[in-house]
């Protein structure tokens, strides 16, 4: 067998560890076996039946948020939903026992149910039980969520999350929010703006007019406020936005000063940047509700595009002080860097796992873009896509996918957002209303 990236093999044990069972043939159940190969993990039978509506004002939303949890899990790739027509057996009441024969006859290996009832106080009440089919036993205990009426989707993924988490034993991703500039225009005028969006690309808002180019939005560790570069006084600055009053201030730079390629610290009270004075690119770190700018690197290359390390203590970076745009990463301090790219090509936008375990990088090389990973000190470089223009990683909160910018070559060259899995599989494209890109993904939500 191929040598694979480490995630397929976690993904493996998740699965089995779990206890979840399968059948060797449609009719002899056996263990769970994942067939990998080359990167390919065979999906996971699941039946999501609509949910049943226990109050009569539940009706509208008990089939949304089943389709919600079953877009959630087979878009993950690990999942395949079993159509509604295959099914013999019917769930007309959560607390009825489940029927593993007719579950198993149609080959589901885990089945979720679920209700939705409407409380008094007008708040949506979604509770969910997941199962699994051939050992005939509940994985874990129901769970019930409750929110306003108009948060359905968000019960739906974290319905999905649940789910996610049980089967596989890592953390969900589903219940986040993406930030992206939304293109519209022709390319020689095109308008971005700052937008905000669901994971899955519902529920957009429009955060900026459009009056001016915004770039590189990226959210700080609790999701509450967004850092971004604009143009609205004619040269790159840093501003601050904050998301749920959709306020924003200048960061604060000196005259004749350019800022951009901003990042929170894991505290959310530090922000690491670029500088540009007098044709001279480098680092800095300053609080981000003002403060004295502390400079963390001082050489005549370009230095850019710095992340830090989940425990704060490291930044990685793109320097082409080697003579070509590579990775290096430092303290976050500043002080001495050591290179860690060592492939052909050129490397930039790096961004650090949220498990701290890998950088996802864009390479270029050989007329091709690519989104990569590596691990931290440089080794078992993985490149995950290549097209014409593939670049700007951003982390889902579980480390497990990778969001970015595809832009399409010609003279119209539109951008597009998509993600993939850290194996290389699973290669989608997010809908956005027109253009997308500089995706930056939320942490869960609380």
């Amino acid at each position: 067998m191929t040598r694979l990236f480490p995630v397929i093999r976690l993904l493996a044990i998740g699965f089995v560890a779990l206890g979840l069972s399968a059948p060797a043939n449609a009719q002899s159940p056996g263990p769970l076996r994942i067939e990998i190969t080359e990167g390919v993990i065979e999906p996971m039978p699941v039946a999501v039946p609509d949910f049943i509506a226990e109050t009569p004002a539940a009706a509208r939303f008990a089939r949304d948020i089943a389709e919600v949890v079953r877009n959630d899990l087979v878009g993950s790739g690990l999942f395949r939903a079993i159509p509604s027509n295959a099914f013999i057996g019917q769930i007309s009441s959560f607390n009825s026992p489940v029927q593993y024969s007719d579950w198993k006859t149609i080959n589901a290996q885990a089945l979720v149910t679920g209700s939705v009832s409407v409380a008094s106080d007008g708040k949506l009440v979604v509770k969910f039980r997941l199962f699994d089919v051939f050992s005939e036993a509940p994985l874990g205990q129901g769970l019930q969520f409750a929110a306003t009426q108009s948060s359905w989707r968000r019960m739906g993924h974290k319905v999905a999350d649940a789910v996610y988490s049980r089967i596989t034993g890592e953390s969900g991703y589903f219940d986040s929010r993406v930030v992206f500039v939304s293109e519209s225009g022709p390319k020689n005028a095109r308008v971005k703006r700052l937008s905000i969006m669901d994971y899955d690309g519902a529920n957009v808002q429009y955060l900026t007019d459009g009056s001016a180019i915004v770039l590189a939005p990226r959210f700080s560790p609790n999701g509450d406020r967004v850092l971004y570069t604009s143009y609205a006084t004619g040269f790159p600055q840093v501003y601050v936005l904050d998301v749920g009053r959709v306020t924003q201030t200048a960061l604060g730079a000196g005259e004749n000063e350019m800022t951009f390629a901003p990042r929170f610290g894991p505290d959310g009270r530090t922000v690491v940047y670029s500088s540009s004075t007098g044709g001279n690119t480098d680092i800095f770190r300053r609080p981000v509700g003002g403060g004295t700018p502390v400079r963390l690197t001082n050489t005549p290359a370009i230095e850019t595009a710095p992340s830090f390390s989940p425990d704060g203590n490291r930044i990685v970076f793109e320097s082409d002080r080697s003579g070509t745009q590579q990775l290096y990463i430092m303290s976050a301090n500043g002080g001495s860097a050591q290179r860690i790219s060592r492939g052909e090509g050129r490397y930039g936008t790096p961004v650090w796992s949220p498990r701290g375990d890998l950088i996802a990088f864009t390479k270029q090389n050989q007329g091709r873009f690519h989104i990569g990973v590596m691990r931290v000190d440089g080794t078992e470089e993985r490149l995950l896509t290549s097209s014409f223009l593939d670049e700007g990683p951003s982390w889902s909160p579980n480390g497990r996918v990778i969001m970015f910018t595809r832009e399409t070559a010609g003279a119209s060259g539109e951008a597009s957002l998509y993600s993939v899995d850290i194996s290389g599989r699973n290669l989608r494209r997010v809908p956005t209303p027109g253009g997308g890109s500089d995706p930056a993904w939320s942490p869960l939500l609380p």
